[in-house]
Order: structure tokens, then C-alpha cells, then sequence
């Protein structure tokens, strides 16, 4: 599986010890006893995605770590961690924003992108960037 954030980054599957040092600094991540447990393929894009830019120096553990503690204290005391991944994805957009890998205009516009991009894309095909000529 490779991950695509953008036209020109392309993600593997996240380095086995760094995917490990993630679950290390982040305990409340859903896990069995193998590693981390996603429900739909974009959880493990998103989490992939947060282990390379980690990797790639954009920001510390103890950074995101608390960046997901602030989007999950957001939920309030009525979320039953169902949506972990969303605020997983929430503070991810934010990071990347505040450490200005990317602007919120163009976050917004990315996620229209896809957006687009899936409309366009009949069920069972990848989805891809471009598909709908609009992006």
C-alpha cells in the first residue's frame, strides 16, 4: 500500500520501528496485540501519514501527542473513542498547518480534490487525483 498526500508525495508503509516509537509516546491509539487496529483503510493512511511526517522532522511525539490530546478534549466527555481516528485526522490538519507544510486554503482545497475525485470515480476503483478535471 502506498499512501498519496499530494500530487508528489508518496507514502510506504510506515518504517516498522517508527510505526513502534508512535505507539510508544501515543498509548490511547487502538491496538491489539500485534499494533495498531483500523476500522477503515483512510485510519491507517492517517496514521501512516503522521509516522512519515514525524520521520521527516516536521514535528516531535510529545508535539503530536498533544496536539491529539487538545482535538480529543474538543470531543468532550460524551465521545466514546468511536472517532479516534477523526480526531486523529483533525490534528494532523492542524500540525501540518501550524508548522506550515501546508496553509488552510490549501488543505481545504485538497480535501475538495478528493472530494471531486471520489464523485468521479466509479465504486470499486481506486480513487485518483485528477480523475474529475477539476482538481
Amino acid at each position: 500500500m502506498c499512501i498519496s498526500i499530494s500530487g508528489s508525495l508518496i507514502l510506504s508503509p510506515p518504517d516498522p520501528d517508527a510505526a513502534r516509537a508512535a505507539l510508544d509516546h501515543l498509548p490511547a491509539i487502538p491496538r491489539d496485540g500485534e499494533g495498531p487496529v483500523f476500522a477503515e483503510p483512510w485510519q491507517a493512511q492517517a496514521f501512516a501519514m503522521a509516522v512519515e511526517l514525524h520521520a521527516r522532522g516536521l514535528f516531535t511525539w510529545p508535539e503530536w501527542a498533544a496536539t491529539l490530546a487538545e482535538e480529543i478534549a474538543r470531543a468532550g466527555p460524551e465521545d466514546t473513542g468511536r472517532d479516534y481516528y477523526l480526531h486523529w485526522l483533525a490534528a494532523l490538519e492542524r500540525m501540518v498547518a501550524a508548522k506550515g507544510a501546508a496553509t488552510g486554503g490549501e488543505l481545504a482545497e485538497r480535501k475538495a480534490a478528493w472530494d471531486r475525485a471520489a464523485r468521479a470515480t466509479p465504486h470499486g476503483e481506486p480513487i485518483v487525483l485528477g480523475r474529475d478535471k477539476a482538481s
